[in-house]
């Protein structure tokens, strides 16, 4: 797996396409930081769309569990969290 920095990237484009067309993968860095994998295309990828498994069709159809009651008041917990913070 080659790593190439961006400026090299858009330097030689077609000539990385053609190494990742014949089955290479190339990692694009940017100051040697990862950015984006390039890999060849295939036609028959592991993302499958389908139709929901149950008689779910959107979030607001999705029953949640009652509420729990805390006994604290957690926005002024946080208040608090974040002012020991500074």
């Amino acid at each position: 797996m080659a790593k190439i920095g961006v400026a090299e990237l858009k330097a030689r484009l077609s000539e990385h396409l053609r190494s990742v067309r014949r089955g290479g993968e190339i990692v694009v860095c940017d100051r040697n930081e990862p950015i984006a994998r390039l890999v060849p295309y295939e036609a028959r990828g592991s993302l499958v769309v389908r139709e929901p498994v149950r008689e779910y069709r959107s979030l607001g159809d999705i029953k949640l569990p009652p509420g729990v009651r805390l006994g604290v008041d957690a926005v002024e917990m946080l208040l608090e969290d974040r002012r020991r913070e500074k």
